[in-house]
């Protein structure tokens, strides 16, 4: 591992910035280095940058003092000026001496520089432009790990300047307010509260990472006639009619509840669950998280560095020789073999375990003991 910089001093650190500007899924991920901040510096407020539509999950953790969101909508010139003056003006009122860059793109390295933070750690851009690089004080770049997973990969970054905790795994509390929220929305949507409910997320931001429709539905009759348990379809508000269209074709006992939560009531909906199926995306990160068991089916991408660890979570993948490939499908094709080709048999017998081994549900709905 390469690293410029000395360790950092622990003494004088008050405000500390951690920018983490990926997609939800890497902010989940991202939780154990937030509390190995907390941890190596209990005296310091922790501020956290993350995109909009993640804000309310770092709201929620409970090792980060304040949350600052970047807000992508589309706006004319004049409300682009106002809100940049004011998004610099919120930032650089903490007076950082810290600031931690978790990703290698140019925008968290322009907030680490704007923040004017005395200390800036960063990862190493092999791609960057000439001036990324130089805003960090201290670099590391990061030795290869082929069977590490993303959390040690950001851990890293922040191990590097002996930055640790003990703790690597993911944890997501949900506050009383949120949990009481996603009771209210469930009984709206008619989900009865006397049935286990099982989340299904069939759906990716890209395409070649799902499975199929036909195949979820086929698992969805399956769960309702075996367990007798309530299926919720979860998603974004994108999602929502390809949602329909398999609730169409699916008994009673299955609602769609995609778009109709914010990502912190989804949280707090998956930890009224007994278990989650689904492909990688964010929905299986937010679940595991919030200590509700998984299955996660992959593809291309790699489930050694995304999936969620842990003996209640489970992974189900082709054993082709080519997986995971890490492509957007095969040759990039936007089409993968490896999820076309895996069945429903293949799927079920991993659900299966899953009932069994964390649910634990005999036929009438009711929890054995």
């Amino acid at each position: 591992m390469f690293v410029k910089g000395n360790n950092i001093s622990k003494e004088d650190i008050r405000n500390i910035l951690l920018i983490q500007l990926g997609d939800i899924g890497d902010v989940v991920l991202s939780f154990p280095s937030v509390r190995a901040l907390h941890e190596n510096f209990p005296q310091a407020n922790i501020i956290v940058a993350v995109r909009e539509k993640a804000r309310e999950l770092m709201e929620d953790c409970r090792w980060a003092s304040d949350v600052i969101s970047i807000n992508e909508e589309k706006r004319t010139w004049i409300e682009e000026l106002r809100y940049q003056k004011k998004f610099f003006s919120d930032l650089r009122r903490f007076h950082f001496d810290l600031a931690v860059d978790m990703r290698t793109g140019e925008r968290g390295a322009f907030l680490a520089l704007l923040s004017r933070a005395r200390q800036k750690i960063g990862f190493f851009a092999n791609d960057g432009k000439i001036w990324r690089n130089r805003v960090f004080t201290h670099l590391v770049i990061p030795e290869s790990n082929p069977g590490g997973h993303m959390t040690q990969y950001y851990l890293g970054l922040l191990e590097a300047y002996n930055i640790k905790t003990d703790n690597l795994r993911p944890e997501h509390d949900i506050p009383d307010d949120r949990y009481q929220k996603a009771k209210v929305l469930l009984k709206n949507e008619g989900v009865p509260s006397d049935r286990p409910i099982i989340a299904v997320q069939p759906f990716s931001l890209w395409k070649y990472k799902e499975w199929g429709m036909d195949k979820y539905i086929q698992l969805i009759h399956w769960l309702i006639s075996e367990y007798n348990v309530s299926v919720i379809i979860t998603g974004s508000l994108d999602e929502r009619e390809r949602a329909d269209e398999i609730i169409k074709k699916c008994p009673q006992n299955t609602y769609n509840l995609a778009g109709r939560t914010f990502i912190g009531t989804l949280a707090a909906v998956f930890k009224t669950c007994r278990l989650f199926i689904g492909v990688d995306s964010a929905g299986v990160h937010i679940a595991a998280a919030v200590g509700l068991p998984t299955v996660c089916i992959f593809g291309p991408s790699s489930y050694i560095a995304w999936a969620p660890r842990g003996a209640e979570h489970r992974v189900v993948h082709k054993d082709f020789p080519c997986v995971p490939c890490k492509n957007k499908g095969c040759e990039d094709s936007g089409f993968s073999r490896c999820l076309e080709e895996l069945t429903f048999e293949e799927v079920q017998d991993v659900v299966k375990t899953q009932m069994r081994r964390s649910v634990s549900l005999n036929k009438s709905g009711e929890v054995a003991t």
